[in-house]
């Protein structure tokens, strides 16, 4: 018996190599390389007037140096990204699963209403992007015809008489200045949250209705059926859309565009890799911390 099950777990394990193959030759094909070749220029000083090649001239750990003892803003954008994303996360987790569980519900044109929160990610072209910064900071501004600048003046004017409010009714100040930050931030969420969104309705949808039956009959509360049913059986998929969050927000911080700007525009593309590669660094460490934590609460029903 424990040989046959040690049969069938090989055979799971196959199944999941093959699942993972294509995703796996396309790492060791277009991402391995390249990521060889980023540690290598990071150790290196590239000059690129020879004959339409670069040439590497060994450096050691000196743009790595310049980046965090020397540059003017890289440790700062790095550390400030690292905290917007983390605040960021729970808020696009918990919007995305609020809005799954509404429209996971039997409604007319729910098909569209569902398309419309999957909208800006089939739709993620630079001009699209840029009405919908535009239609952000109206929304934050109150107004419409300001311009930049104006509509953000207007935004902090806005989001500081909210945290007044919110603070006269009693909240702690930095309770408070979430709530405000996320509100102001709300058009953001929405636009962040369309992956997500989709996960957690698959969730939803897998979950047996066997089991919300047996709630219903022993008496439980909706509020209890979220906590006790809902919320655990779609747990692993928290783990999955928060992996994917952090990932797919600190893929669009300040610190991102600093060292394109560095290579592209400053031609320092050793110091645009060394900066990279301590983004990359410290983003994963992140990841491996809040991943090992949020596994410890995830419920797998077998």
């Amino acid at each position: 018996m424990k040989k046959l099950q040690m049969k069938m777990h090989h055979k799971k394990m196959m199944i999941g190599y093959i699942f993972i193959a294509p995703w796996l030759v396309g790492m060791i094909i277009f991402f391995a390389y390249n990521l060889f070749r980023s540690a290598q220029f990071s150790l290196n000083h590239v000059d690129l007037a020879v004959a339409e090649r670069f040439e590497l001239n060994y450096v050691g750990m000196d743009n790595f140096n310049f980046a965090f003892r020397e540059h003017a803003t890289f440790l700062r954008v790095l550390t400030e990204s690292i905290t917007e994303t983390l605040i960021a996360v729970p808020l696009i987790i918990f919007f995305s699963l609020f809005v799954a569980m509404l429209i996971n519900r039997k409604f007319a044109l729910r098909g569209f209403v569902r398309a419309i929160f999957f909208l800006p990610v089939i739709m993620a072209s630079p001009a699209i992007n840029s009405a919908l910064d535009g239609a952000a900071r109206a929304i934050a501004g109150g107004v419409t015809s300001m311009a930049p600048d104006m509509a953000g003046a207007a935004a902090g004017i806005n989001t500081m008489a909210l945290l007044v409010m919110l603070t006269d009714f009693g909240l702690p100040l930095q309770v408070a200045n979430y709530i405000a930050d996320a509100i102001a931030q709300l058009f953001i969420i929405i636009r962040a949250s369309g992956v997500q969104i989709i996960i957690f309705l698959a969730a939803l949808q897998s979950v047996p209705s066997s089991m919300y039956e047996v709630a219903k009959i022993e008496g439980a509360t909706a509020y209890e059926t979220f906590w006790k049913v809902t919320f655990p059986l779609v747990s692993p998929l928290v783990l999955t859309n928060v992996v994917y969050t952090i990932i797919d927000g600190f893929s669009r911080t300040e610190v991102v565009e600093l060292a394109h700007e560095t290579a592209f525009f400053r031609m320092n593309f050793g110091l645009s890799a060394a900066m990279s590669l301590s983004s990359s660094l410290a983003i994963s460490v992140v990841l491996v911390v809040i991943g090992y934590f949020v596994s410890k609460k995830v419920f797998y029903h077998v």
